[in-house]
């Protein structure tokens, strides 16, 4: 494939070298003279292992050469790689500035263009800049209509500096943000017979994916630090600690806890981070992300509420009540707290939990219910009919089948999905659905 590729920073170069070493015809554009300049030598602009050689083997083959012309490049190019920068500013907002300049350019050149060509976003930025922004420059530019006339995807890049070339070679998966089928087409061609995963999503995915990776890796770092220094402050070696976190693939490196839902709670996990963060204060260590974690927890909860809120509705029926399915706990149960607070604000309430009774709750469950929801004899329901009969909102705290047999469909009642019903796709569709964070 003939490939033109914008910016020949870390990801330009990196991208237009690899692809080059994979055959292609690659053909880099900078406004930057020295890189072209460095290029053109047979030297790459960047210092990363392996991607001196690579450059050189590939200008010499003749597979890779740069220029500061954007119109000539794409003239000569069957698809368009932008790699150009989005940096940040103190705020946290990305400057789009030479995004919205490569956009314009590539656009001006497609006017001349009498076969279709693929612009291919692979920079970091947030969801909706390609399609709200970058897609009506181009067409703008073009006087081309965007999927009909020349095709658009973002394809985010996860390289780390030091090893992107062998990442480039050994990606984890590949992600593909198509505005249509035509488009995804041909990115996935550039990768073709490489490992990992292919998902071909749409464009606004793909976006957020980066920010999903690049958050979560900072997380945790951030998590084994922190548990590092409340370690140190107790005499403990935390890589010992660590060590033994390691090995648990069932639930600590998984997709264990992993998908959107509602809130956490239980007997263990609140007790347990009170307890933690406690030591840490104790012993003066400050640790901004654990600290952190009940509060966002309950601000979780506080979005379900706000939800019911905004129906203007006064009649509710919840369905589910203990922490998790399967089990009659009620202890610190966000379902509880929900209702709790639900009843408090005056809301009509009926609750049906296929595993609550209250002549069967006994000890420590007993005592938390009495405290927390004195009430519940006159909310509980006996049926998942009673419920439904009594409420305008349904709100959908378990997956129980008798619950989700029933669940009515368009019929007035509005729904309010907890935990993500397994045909939630399908309801999204209907008006009254709305889901937690989905």
């Amino acid at each position: 494939m003939k490939i033109s590729v914008f910016g020949l920073g870390y990801v330009g170069c990196v991208s237009a070298a690899c692809l080059a070493g994979r055959g292609h015809e690659v053909v880099g554009v900078d406004v930057n003279p020295v890189k072209i300049e460095l290029i053109s030598r047979g030297r790459a602009p960047v210092v990363e292992e392996r991607i001196g050689e690579l450059t050189a083997e590939v200008v010499a083959a003749g597979a890779l050469r740069a220029t500061t012309d954007a119109r000539q490049a794409v003239a000569a190019s069957d698809l368009s790689l932008v790699c150009v920068g989005t940096p940040s500013s103190p705020n946290g907002s990305l400057s789009t500035t030479f995004l919205e300049r490569v956009a314009e350019q590539i656009g001006d050149a497609l006017r001349d263009r009498t076969t279709r060509h693929t612009v291919v976003f692979r920079s970091t930025m947030l969801p909706g800049t390609c399609l709200d922004l970058l897609v009506p420059i181009l067409e703008k530019a073009s006087g081309r209509t965007a999927g009909v006339d020349f095709g658009v995807a973002v394809n985010p890049e996860f390289l780390r500096e030091g090893s992107s070339v062998r990442d480039f070679f050994d990606p984890p998966r590949t992600v593909i943000g198509e505005l249509d089928a035509a488009s995804g087409d041909v990115v996935e061609k550039l990768y073709e017979g490489l490992p990992g995963e292919v998902f071909r999503v749409a464009i606004p995915v793909a976006e957020m994916t980066k920010y999903a990776d690049n958050s979560f890796h900072g997380l945790k770092i951030g998590f084994a630090n922190e548990l590092g220094a409340i370690c140190r402050a107790l005499g403990l070696d935390s890589h010992q600690v660590i060590d033994v976190f390691l090995t648990d693939r069932k639930l600590n490196l998984s997709a264990a806890y992993l998908r959107p839902g509602f809130a956490f709670g239980g007997s263990c996990l609140p007790k347990d981070l009170r307890g933690l963060v406690y030591a840490a204060r104790r012993a003066d260590v400050a640790i901004p992300i654990l600290s952190h974690v009940l509060p966002s927890n309950t601000e979780h909860l506080q979005r379900a509420l706000d939800l019911v809120v905004r129906t203007g509705k006064r009649k509710l029926g919840l369905f589910g009540l203990s922490f998790k399915p399967g089990t009659d706990d009620l202890r610190e149960s966000p379902l509880v707290e929900l209702a709790e607070r639900l009843h408090g604000k005056g809301y009509d309430l009926r609750i049906y939990d296929a595993n609550v009774s209250l002549s069967r709750l006994m000890g420590a469950n007993r005592e938390y219910i009495e405290a927390r929801l004195p009430h519940l004899g006159q909310l509980l329901a006996g049926s998942v009919e009673e419920v439904l009969d009594h409420a305008e909102v349904c709100l959908i705290g378990c997956t129980d089948p008798d619950v989700l047999a029933a669940l009515p469909a368009g019929d007035g009642h509005q729904i309010i999905d907890l935990v993500r019903v397994p045909d939630a796709d399908r309801r999204r569709a209907e008006e009254g659905y709305v889901g937690l964070a989905w």
